[in-house]
């Protein structure tokens, strides 16, 4: 699952023969902002690991599932780019824009 929030952008991934997710992160700072609001079961975020995100962390489903209702209960906004200019800045609020324009050719 990709979740691009306000406040960060994540790959969730559960890995073979195991029972906990992978939160995966570009950005180091998306998975402690995560962690800090919304998931402090989060573990220990990991550097490298040979992979093509950078970060990561493992949580259990069900923390993770109780953090994605809170974070839904915390939408207050009617435009998700703005908020992310807002909260994040200008540079990231552009590239979460190029990738909602790539999404766009769904709908064609």
């Amino acid at each position: 699952m990709w979740l691009m929030t306000n406040f960060g952008f994540f790959s969730i991934v559960q890995k073979k023969d195991d029972d906990i997710l992978t939160v995966r992160a570009r950005a180091k700072g998306d998975l402690e902002s995560l962690k800090e609001r919304y998931l402090p079961t989060l573990g220990h975020i990991l550097k490298g690991e040979g992979t093509d995100y950078q970060y990561r962390a493992r949580v259990s489903r069900e923390a993770m599932a109780e953090a994605l209702g809170k974070i839904i209960m915390d939408i207050d906004y009617s435009n998700f780019k703005n908020s992310v200019a807002e909260k994040q800045g200008n540079k990231r609020a552009r590239l979460y824009g190029e990738v909602w324009s790539v999404l766009c050719n769904l709908q064609k």
